[in-house]
C-alpha cells in the first residue's frame, strides 16, 4: 500500500527546503508514494518544487489582516473558500496524511484535513513558533509534531531540521573532505579561513561591515569567501579586485562545501541555517536579521549558551567589530577548535526527514517501506554506529 501525502507550506526556503527533504525521503522509501505539495502562485515553490519533481497545487494566499479595512472584511469568506479548495483536494485525491511546515498556506490545510478527518504532522523550523503551525499542533496528537530547536514552546519533540544528505554526512574531522571542499571552491587547501553569507537575498550589514575591513583581514592571511546574494556584490567585488585571497560570489551550489572550507562562519541565524551550521559543526557568528518577531535571535540561543556560536546584533556588526573581534577569533585556532567541539557536543538532532517521514507513515495507519538507507546517506552519527569509525 503506497502512501498518499500532501505536504503544506511554501513562499521562502525556509519553509520549501525542509517540505522538498521530507518529500525527497518519502519518494526514497516508496517511489510509487503519491506526493503533491500545497502552496501559492507566488513563492519560491512554484520553481523550486517542479524542479524537485514534485506536483504543485496551489491557492491564493490568505494572510490575516493586521488592521480593520477591506482586506479584513473580505477575509473570512477567502478563508473560508481556501479551507474549502483545500478539503476537496484531500476527497479527490484520497490523501492519507497532511504534512505541514508552516506558512500562509499550512492554516487552511490544516483546518481541511480536520474537516475530511486526515491526519495531520507538523514540522515546525522556527524557535519561535508562527500562527499556523500552533493551529496545527493544536489539531493533532503530541506524536505527530516535530520541532527543531529544543524549547521550542509546541507540544511534541525535538526532531531537528529536515535537510539535504549531504550536509548531514560531512565531516569536519576529516581533512582530506575539508581540501576537497577548498578546492571546489577556488580557495587554497592550507590557509586560514573565513566564509560570510547573507543567505540567498544577501546582507547588506555584513556586506557593508566586511567592505571597510577588507584590507586588514587580507593583511592578516586570511582568505574570505563572501556569498552576497545575487546582484548583491558589486561594490565588495570591485573592491576585492586588489585583494586575490578575497573571493566574492553570488551564490554557492552546495553549501556543504562552504561549511566544510570555514575555520569560521558568519551568516544569518534563521531556522535552516542555524541548523545546518549546528549539524557540521561550524564555529559561527551569528547576526540576527533585524526585523520579524525576534525567532532568529531565538534560533541561535541554544548553539551560543553552549559556546559553539557568537551573537552579534545587526547594528553592532561594523567594520570596527569586524576588526577588533572577529579577525583575533579567527586568529584564534585554540578558540575555534573549542567552538567545533561546543558544536558537537550539542548533539543536534540528524536525520530529521526520516523522522518526519516516518511520522507521516505512522499518522497515516500506512506500514513504513523500511527501505535501508545505504552509506551515501548515513549521518556522521550513522557511520560511527554502524562502522566503529569515530568522527571526533
Amino acid at each position: 500500500m503506497s502512501l498518499s501525502v500532501l505536504l503544506a507550506g511554501g513562499g521562502t526556503a525556509g519553509h520549501v527546503s525542509p517540505l522538498l527533504a521530507i518529500a525527497g525521503d518519502v519518494r526514497f522509501q516508496d517511489p510509487d508514494a503519491r506526493i503533491a505539495v500545497l502552496g501559492t502562485p507566488e513563492g519560491l515553490e512554484t520553481r523550486l518544487v517542479p524542479e524537485a519533481g514534485f506536483e504543485l497545487l496551489t491557492i491564493d494566499k490568505v494572510p490575516m489582516p493586521r488592521r480593520p479595512n477591506g482586506d479584513a472584511l473580505r477575509f473570512p469568506g477567502r478563508f473560508r473558500r481556501a479551507v474549502a479548495e483545500v478539503a476537496r483536494m484531500l476527497d479527490e485525491r484520497s490523501v492519507d496524511v497532511v504534512v505541514g511546515v508552516g506558512g500562509y498556506v499550512s492554516t487552511p490545510a490544516y483546518l481541511a484535513a480536520r474537516r475530511t478527518g486526515t491526519p495531520i504532522v507538523v514540522h515546525e523550523a522556527n524557535a519561535k513558533p508562527g500562527l499556523a503551525n500552533r493551529v496545527g499542533a493544536a489539531l493533532t496528537t503530541e506524536d505527530r509534531v516535530g520541532y527543531c530547536f529544543a524549547g521550542t514552546p509546541l507540544k511534541g519533540t525535538q526532531v531537528g531540521m529536515p535537510m539535504r544528505t549531504e550536509i548531514e554526512a560531512l565531516d569536519r574531522d576529516e581533512p582530506a573532505q575539508r581540501k576537497a571542499a577548498r578546492a571546489r571552491l577556488g580557495l587554497e587547501a592550507d590557509r586560514a579561513t573565513l566564509v560570510v553569507t547573507g543567505g540567498s537575498l544577501g546582507a547588506a550589514a555584513l556586506n557593508s561591515a566586511m567592505l571597510g575591513a577588507m584590507q586588514e583581514l587580507t593583511d592578516a592571511g586570511l582568505q574570505v569567501l563572501h556569498i552576497t546574494g545575487a546582484g548583491k556584490g558589486e561594490e565588495l567585488r570591485a573592491a576585492a579586485a586588489a585583494h586575490p585571497h578575497y573571493h566574492v560570489r553570488d551564490y554557492v551550489d552546495g553549501m556543504e562545501n562552504a561549511y566544510l572550507a570555514a575555520d569560521l562562519l558568519v551568516c544569518r541565524a534563521g531556522a535552516g541555517t542555524v541548523a545546518e551550521v549546528s549539524v557540521a559543526w561550524v564555529p559561527a557568528v551569528y547576526v540576527p536579521l533585524a526585523i520579524g518577531n525576534g525567532e532568529q535571535r531565538l534560533n541561535a540561543a541554544g548553539a551560543v549558551e553552549a559556546g559553539a556560536a557568537l551573537l552579534v546584533e545587526n547594528a553592532a556588526f561594523t567594520s570596527d567589530w569586524v576588526r577588533g573581534e572577529l579577525l583575533p577569533l579567527i586568529l584564534d585556532p585554540e578558540r575555534l577548535e573549542r567552538m567545533r567541539v561546543a558544536a558537537e557536543r550539542m548533539r543536534f538532532p540528524t536525520a530529521a526527514a526520516r523522522t518526519m517521514t516516518a511520522m507521516a507513515y505512522r499518522a497515516a495507519g500506512v506500514p513504513h517501506p523500511g527501505r535501508a538507507y545505504g552509506p551515501d546517506r548515513w549521518t556522521k552519527h550513522e557511520r560511527f554506529y554502524r562502522t566503529g569509525e569515530e568522527t571526533a
